[in-house]
């Protein structure tokens, strides 16, 4: 039975680019997989066919030489060509190859992403780390440097990194000649597994080095010195490159996170930039007027004068008392919000001071009188 034409094959006019040859054989192997054609006794030889054709349209020089001669140019044994009988020159590993190069193109993921067949190197970088890190309000304001101790893995010392004793370089590995995977026949399919000798590293220690198994790094608890920036909040991440986990087998090292938190203050809450302090008044100060001393968060004390007739809740600003703002930008402010005390525990003369204060004083509550008002409007509109 004489061969079809390559090209109609494939369904694909002459002259087609290497692009349109590899979509159109796609598309041609999926339709006519054996897995997907149970019922169709021919699947098997069609689809063996459009792989022949794939396979040499493909090839830059088997496909010169076929738009020339057609399949006369490979009869007589030309090597690497199909032969008469639907098989190609080079038996299983041919079409393997051919059906390889776009079951890799559909399923790269699969079978390790693309370049599986480039040699993964041998070091690895190490994983990055996380730090968390609490401080103080005082020291968020001024900016400190702390002194921490983080457990991680650092490079051995002893074979320097390379993981082999006394420092001698991996050999490459044998099952895989480097390459970090080994490929297995299964059917029509090529599947690529990493290496089980070498574990995808492509290469092998002969002599593991005692003081790392082999690993290029140990286990050890570092003192690292950090600075911690003035005007920080919760929340602030601080990287420092290079001091997280040492790289396998002399791979570079990860880099270490420093997450801060900055603890609660007994005096001070914080919005941002701007504090806020709530301060006690006694009510005597609040009706007469006066000063109340506050504290600042930077150690000092400010005096500020309390209006005659303060309310509690009001609220008065000290400008550039507050935190300063991280990477520069200005200091916020300090907000003094005031808490009118009511005594307590008083003395028989004090209470009788309080009564004879409040006959005298009916006028002198303009935000209670407007409140009952109020409230005699809202009960007289409820009895109407």
């Amino acid at each position: 039975m004489a061969k079809r034409d390559y090209y109609e094959v494939l369904g694909v006019a002459r002259g087609a680019s290497a692009e349109e040859l590899k979509k159109a054989y796609r598309q041609k192997a999926k339709e006519l997989h054996p897995d997907r054609n149970a019922s169709n006794p021919n699947a098997e030889a069609q689809f063996k066919e459009v792989n022949e054709a794939y396979e040499v349209l493909k090839d830059a020089d088997k496909k010169a030489a076929y738009d020339r001669y057609g399949h006369a140019a490979f009869e007589g044994g030309m090597g690497g060509g199909p032969r008469p009988g639907g098989g190609m020159g080079g038996g299983n590993a041919d079409f393997a190859s051919a059906f390889s190069d776009v079951f890799e193109d559909l399923f790269g993921d699969f079978m390790g992403g693309r370049g599986g067949g480039q040699a993964r190197s041998r070091a690895q970088r190490g994983s990055d780390l996380r730090y968390n890190l609490r401080v103080t309000l005082e020291e968020a304001f001024k900016g400190i440097q702390k002194t921490i101790n983080v457990p991680a893995s650092t490079t051995c010392e002893v074979c320097r990194g390379t993981g082999a004793e006394g420092g001698a370089e991996p050999t490459t590995c044998p099952t895989c000649s480097g390459m970090g995977k080994v490929r297995a026949q299964q059917g029509f399919f090529t599947v690529e597994r990493t290496c089980p000798t070498c574990q995808g590293m492509g290469q092998t220690i002969k002599n593991p080095c005692r003081a790392c198994g082999g690993q290029g790094r140990v286990e050890k608890e570092r003192a690292l010195s950090v600075n911690i920036p003035a005007g920080v909040e919760t929340g602030t991440r601080i990287r420092l490159a290079g001091e997280g986990e040492a790289g396998l087998r002399g791979g570079p090292s990860g880099d270490l996170y420093i997450f801060i938190e900055v603890r609660e203050h007994t005096l001070f809450q914080r919005d941002g930039v701007h504090l806020f302090c709530r301060v006690p008044v006694s009510m005597t100060t609040a009706a007469l007027g006066g000063e109340v001393e506050v504290p600042t968060i930077d150690g000092g004390r400010s005096r500020v004068k309390v209006p005659a007739g303060a309310q509690s809740g009001k609220q008065m600003r000290l400008r550039s008392k507050g935190m300063p703002a991280l990477r520069g930008g200005g200091v916020g402010d300090m907000v003094i919000e005031m808490a009118v005390e009511t005594p307590v525990n008083l003395t028989s003369r004090q209470k009788e001071l309080l009564r004879e204060f409040e006959k005298l004083s009916e006028e002198n509550n303009p935000e209670g009188s407007s409140f009952f008002s109020k409230v005699r409007g809202f009960w007289d509109g409820m009895k109407s």
